[in-house]
């Protein structure tokens, strides 16, 4: 009878929770709601060492934290969540903590799929960014069926960069973009005729020809960039996407972020949203 008593004072609290922050965001949509947020997803290690946690359980924290806020984030109107997991400089901390990474990264990519998962439940569309070719068999394997598995989904994206810098992805992007444009003058002919030479092909490669190879293509730039740890670097991350939006460094690591993060990120870009459209406009 206790037991019981305890459950359903337990789904009342969360049912009350529930209603307030809908109440809560029923508010905040009265002014411009973000279309785009994006994550550096800081201080997961930190937050171990600070509880004297065992090594990942900042990491295992610190989904938790994303699957709250992605919750949040659906019940708010945000389309497009994109987060910095894992960068390719990454790859040269040690083998056994980039191994623990991708263990848990497998781990929680198939969690991602089960029917109770934040992802069916709210529609979520998940994407991988990145050099894929550089994750582990199971990793990129697992990935590309996450992808495939939510495919039909539209109310809210998930953009996961992994294995992923700004600077790889704009090589890519160029790289990609010649490669079309030179097969593109060879098609006409205008190559053979010794109208232009290889070596020009690059000055006949437009801006819309790179944007349309970059990784981040999926979706429209950041509106807020939140980097947790108080930390103010971008660190090689949505470089090319970056020049218009807020940005944004709470104190709080990252398995701290809550709520109220979420609030103050979201009043200060309803703050400043008419001085970024001008700016965008400018462009």
């Amino acid at each position: 009878m206790e037991n019981q008593a305890e459950s359903f004072i337990g789904r009342l609290s969360q049912s009350s929770l529930a209603y307030m922050r809908r109440l809560l965001f029923r508010v905040l949509s009265v002014g411009p709601i973000p279309n785009h947020l994006a994550f550096i997803l800081d201080g997961n290690r930190r937050y171990a060492r600070k509880w004297k946690l065992g090594e990942g359980m900042g990491h295992r924290a610190g989904f938790l934290s994303l699957m709250s806020l992605m919750k949040y984030c659906c019940e708010l109107g945000v389309k497009y969540v994109t987060i910095y997991a894992f960068s390719i400089d990454n790859f040269r901390r040690k083998p056994n903590e980039v191994q623990g990474v991708m263990d848990l990264m497998l781990e929680k990519i198939e969690g991602l799929l089960k029917e109770e998962s934040i992802v069916n439940q709210y529609g979520v569309r998940v994407y991988f960014i990145g050099n894929l070719k550089l994750l582990s068999d199971p990793v990129r394997l697992a990935a590309e069926k996450a992808m495939k598995a939510t495919s039909n989904n539209n109310n809210c994206i998930l953009l996961i960069c992994v294995a992923y810098t700004s600077t790889d992805e704009i090589l890519h992007a160029a790289v990609e973009s010649c490669e079309d444009k030179l097969s593109e003058i060879r098609s006409l002919g205008r190559l053979q005729n010794g109208e232009i030479s290889p070596e020009k092909c690059g000055a006949a490669v437009s801006l819309a020809d790179v944007e349309k190879h970059i990784y981040m293509g999926v979706a429209p730039d950041p509106d807020i960039l939140v980097r947790t740890s108080g930390e103010t670097r971008l660190s090689n991350f949505l470089l090319w996407q970056t020049s218009t939006c807020l940005l944004y460094s709470p104190k709080a690591l990252w398995p701290e972020i809550g709520m109220r993060h979420l609030v103050w990120a979201v009043l200060n870009f309803q703050r400043i949203h008419p001085y970024m459209e001008k700016a965008r406009k400018q462009l």
